[in-house]
């Protein structure tokens, strides 16, 4: 045997050496606690779903799950750390679609929102709600774009971080309106509730998630729910549709991705194992008690939805001048 052949023979086996570690690599899959990042604050919808998500899936694979919050850059930090993890299975991104798509749209973020991910499949819909402290004068949404004309400086907005759902449609709603506001930015829903039930800010969209107990028991009021029709828990409470806000909408979707280069066999079988766990009994019931919808998707479909949301987002940032320094 020739030293070209022989060393040919040798790369070849270590080739297909390497394939079949891979391959039992992904048979194997998870033989380690996996983790699941989250760029907003505890106590959002983000972090609280991941985390009834982790329980889930550490049932169906008996495997712990770890959530890690990693905050900053409106959700760019964790993005940018999964991006950069190794394609492997046990770092994964818990996150919005339209936040994913607005950071980089407004900003220098350190992520490419379609081609650094692997997408795997949707996870659940965020409900949202305009909520205002109780001791707002307004009763329904047009009596606070009225306030919010006469007010000095306009009203202030509360958002659980820049390009979330609620901003982008908050802002649309306002726009269309021309009622004048200053939009406040917070890491997560959570920090924002801090400042809406204290009267710091005029209003926001909190999720249902992280709002109806507050609305329930009226240290919130409900002007408008963006859902298909009204929640049978806080029936007063009108859809925006009925107010004529139907085309302001934005996606709702929130998903789980990896980082690219993932093989498509390993994400066929993390979708996999997330669905199986989208049918715990308890994850439904928790999920199903804070009006949020449990979705799914192909990573086909997920993929075309994040090109599709990159593409409108980055319009989206002209339209609303969003563009940060």
């Amino acid at each position: 045997m020739t030293l070209k052949l022989a060393r040919r023979t040798a790369l070849a086996a270590l080739g297909l050496a390497l394939l079949a570690t891979g391959a039992q690599a992904q048979a194997d899959y998870p033989n380690r606690p996996i983790t699941l990042m989250v760029g907003l604050a505890a106590g959002g919808i983000t972090d609280v779903t991941a985390r009834l998500y982790a329980e889930a899936v550490a049932k169906v694979t008996g495997q712990r799950v770890i959530v890690e919050n990693k905050t900053g850059a409106g959700g760019g930090v964790a993005a940018a750390y999964v991006q950069n993890a190794t394609p492997d299975g046990y770092t994964l991104l818990v996150f919005s679609g339209s936040q994913h798509a607005t950071v980089p749209a407004v900003s220098s973020a350190a992520y490419d929102p379609v081609k650094g991910f692997s997408p795997i499949t949707y996870l659940f819909n965020s409900v949202v709600v305009l909520a205002i402290p109780a001791e707002s004068p307004a009763k329904t949404l047009a009596e606070l774009h009225e306030f919010g004309k006469k007010k000095q400086g306009g009203l202030t907005f509360g958002t659980p971080g820049l390009g979330s759902p609620s901003h982008l449609l908050g802002a649309k709603i306002l726009l269309r309106d021309n009622v004048p506001f200053e939009t406040v930015h917070y890491r997560g829903g959570a920090p924002m509730m801090g400042d809406l039930l204290t009267n710091r800010v005029d209003f926001g969209w909190p999720t249902l998630t992280t709002s109806r107990a507050y609305l329930a028991e009226g240290k919130l009021r409900g002007l408008a729910i963006d859902a298909d029709q009204r929640w049978d828990r806080l029936p007063n409470i009108p859809t925006l549709d009925e107010l004529g806000y139907g085309k302001e909408k934005v996606a709702s979707w929130f998903a789980l991705g990896g980082p690219a280069g993932m093989p498509p066999a390993l994400v066929n079988k993390v979708r996999d194992i997330f669905i199986q766990a989208s049918k715990d009994p308890d994850l439904q019931k928790r999920l199903g008690e804070n009006g949020t919808p449990i979705v799914s998707s192909t990573p086909e479909e997920m993929g075309k939805a994040m090109e599709a949301e990159w593409a409108t987002m980055q319009e989206l940032a002209k339209t609303l001048n969003l563009k940060q320094p």
